[in-house]
């Protein structure tokens, strides 16, 4: 594609370019890549990487899985069925694969590094502050559903450890629900989200996943005696129960966030060979996804619980292992996620002062701790006494569906109109015609989300 310059003069804005440390925020952990400074703005400067295509499959398959895979057999039985959940994830994956690919040429056209920063100057100040916003809420939901996959796992583990039925009534204080949740969250999570950099990188997340589809797997080929299925659904109840199931969809691949600074790190940043490479990575968490789904649904039917996990008997060791797999991945999974929605907090509050970094340096750590503390309380009191993970889920699956569609079609859409030749290519109307499309659905998906969040609680 050829190269075009997008709202490449910061300056317009009336902000400071290192303001927020723009070229920091959300770096992925994962990501070797270094911010650039203001005499490397040619493409040359963003070929330095030393990423093969290999490793960022591995990279993007590694921020594309995650808790959300306990969510998928839900969304079979929410979809209406094995047909009707397959049909949805192929047809999604189209749209996931090609807003990856848009992303790569915007940031390649722009000479942005991160995916806020594409969104600032390729669609401008409105629509960049927006999308800060957005991720900000993003992480700040995703880090409840962590809290609240904890809670779930550990009310699993400690009612076997405790010998105990679960629900029973008379349980002694130290297994309270709230008691645990906190006690882990003040002795792990709070210590790991207070530095300024993050210092390790999530590769349980990896093993958790792929231990959780093998043990799903296996249970469904050889089931125990205790498990039975109810209803195996064949078709959806109605039209709309498909579209219920987008948001966990869209949680599950929303890698769209971290996949700019991925694409910036790789030793050629083409978007020809960004193209292959999103799209491999995208089969590959397709097939441990539809693993999961398919066997996960097909083992408990439409009795299987929004967290797939606990549909499974407390004492079943092979699946203890699991649960504590998931909970070490989310132990540092929150803390990577909370240092995303700080840097974007951060980014937002120097940018509204106009104050560079470097005269910000003395209140920075102050201002940092406040941030982490005040984040990580109201958390936690939200994981408390939100104890259903398929709402929250439903919810930032509606903001995913935001990253994955909108905002790349926006870009899409900005990066045509701004082509000022003469004669246009015969594809322009029908490039800008699909970032409309990919618009439009993200549109759709986030207000069905917002309105069966706020209105089916009320009228219930």
């Amino acid at each position: 594609m050829a190269q075009v310059s997008i709202n490449s003069d910061l300056g317009e804005w009336g902000f400071s370019t290192d303001a927020g440390e723009r070229a920091r925020l959300l770096q992925s952990p994962c990501v070797d890549s270094d911010p650039k400074s203001e005499g490397e703005a040619s493409p040359e400067s963003l070929s330095r990487g030393t990423t093969s295509s290999f490793g960022a499959i591995f990279i993007v398959v590694n921020a594309c899985l995650g808790a959300g895979l306990l969510n998928f057999p839900a969304a079979f039985s929410t979809a209406g069925g094995v047909a009707a959940g397959i049909t949805l994830q192929m047809g999604m994956l189209v749209f996931i694969i090609s807003g990856l690919v848009i992303l790569a040429y915007c940031s390649q056209a722009s000479n942005e590094r991160t995916y806020q920063e594409v969104v600032w100057a390729v669609c401008g100040k409105l629509t960049g502050v927006l999308c800060e916003v957005s991720i900000a809420i993003y992480t700040f939901g995703t880090c409840i559903a962590f809290l609240i996959i904890i809670g779930d796992q550990q009310d699993k583990i400690i009612a076997v450890l405790a010998k105990e039925p679960e629900g029973a009534g008379g349980s002694p204080w130290y297994t309270d629900r709230k008691f645990t949740i906190s006690l882990t969250a003040f002795l792990f999570i709070l210590p790991l989200s207070i530095p300024r950099e993050i210092g390790f990188q999530n590769f349980l997340s990896v093993v958790g996943t792929w231990y959780v589809t093998a043990i799903v797997i296996i249970k469904y080929i050889w089931p125990d005696k205790e498990m039975t299925p109810g209803d195996i659904l064949t078709r959806p109840a109605s039209w709309m129960a498909v579209f219920n199931a987008m948001p966990t969809i869209c949680f599950g691949f929303q890698c769209h966030v971290s996949s700019v600074p991925i694409f910036n790190s790789m030793r050629q940043p083409e978007v020809k060979t960004w193209g292959g490479v999103v799209t491999a990575a995208m089969v590959i968490a397709l097939a441990v996804y539809m693993g999961t789904g398919i066997c996960g649904f097909l083992t408990f039917g439409a009795s299987v619980d929004p967290d797939v996990l606990l549909s499974y008997p407390s004492n079943d060791v092979a699946v203890a292992v699991a649960r504590a797999f998931i909970i070490l991945s989310v132990l540092t999974s929150y803390s990577i996620l909370h240092f995303c929605g700080r840097a974007v907090v951060e980014g937002l509050w120097l940018r509204y002062q106009e104050m560079p970094v470097e005269e910000d340096v003395g209140r920075e750590q102050r201002r940092r701790v406040l941030q982490t503390v005040v984040w990580f309380l109201l958390t936690l009191l939200l994981a408390l006494f939100i104890p259903d993970i398929g709402k929250v889920i439903s919810v930032i699956g509606g903001l995913a569906a935001c990253f994955i569609f909108v905002f790349p079609g926006l870009c899409l859409i900005q990066a045509k109109l701004s082509e000022m030749e003469e004669v246009k290519p015969a594809s322009w109307w029908a490039l800008v015609s699909y970032g409309v499309l990919l618009v439009t659905l993200g549109a759709f998906i986030f207000g069905q989300t917002t309105a069966n969040a706020v209105f089916v609680d009320l009228l219930a």
